[in-house]
């Protein structure tokens, strides 16, 4: 009895996944002009790091220089700002807001424009302790570092949508993504 039921719960895991339609992320597919890219972020830092992390995974050979057959992936702005939102007794901050933008566009290697220019805004929100000034900074940093992972998801579908939809040159659009 014990035998059968160490296969049975396992069987029954794999049952109940498969029909929740679970299935593992993929890498992106992203258009062939883009086999080869030369990254530019403006300021460097986490998004290029995990931008060019992202576009390898999705089998991108990410050059050092631009040049014939490289496609041009270029991030202009990538800028972080924070935002009170509300105030307590005496004039005391409560609420913050930490907001990302980041604009981009895309020209393959044969030149042509395969994403128009895009602005993506996100924020995140989070209460502030004035007696705890060493944990805000930390919680700070690690809002950031999610707002860095969630606009690298962000441009990695927007580049995959350039992918399925080719003729259709997308106007450039302003999202918002929030929690």
């Amino acid at each position: 009895m014990n035998r059968m039921l160490r296969v049975a719960l396992p069987l029954a895991a794999a049952l109940v996944l498969s029909a929740c339609g679970f299935h593992l992320r993929r890498n992106a597919a992203l258009p062939p002009a883009m086999s080869h890219v030369h990254l530019t972020v403006s300021g460097g830092g986490d998004l290029e790091r995990k931008l060019t992390r992202a576009l390898e995974s999705a089998n991108v050979d990410v050059e050092d220089q631009a040049g014939a057959g490289v496609a041009e992936l270029r991030v202009p702005v990538a800028a972080f700002g924070t935002e009170s939102l509300t105030q307590g007794g005496y004039a005391r901050i409560t609420e913050y807001a930490v907001r990302y933008q980041v604009e981009f566009d895309v020209n393959g290697a044969d030149g042509k424009n395969l994403v128009p220019h895009q602005r993506i805004d996100m924020q995140r929100e989070y209460s502030y302790d004035s007696t705890d000034t060493v944990g805000n900074a930390a919680q700070v940093q690690q809002i950031q570092g999610s707002l860095v992972d969630d606009m690298v998801q962000a441009i990695m579908f927007r580049l995959e949508a350039a992918a399925r939809h080719p003729q259709a040159a997308p106007a450039p659009a302003s999202s918002t993504g929030q929690p």
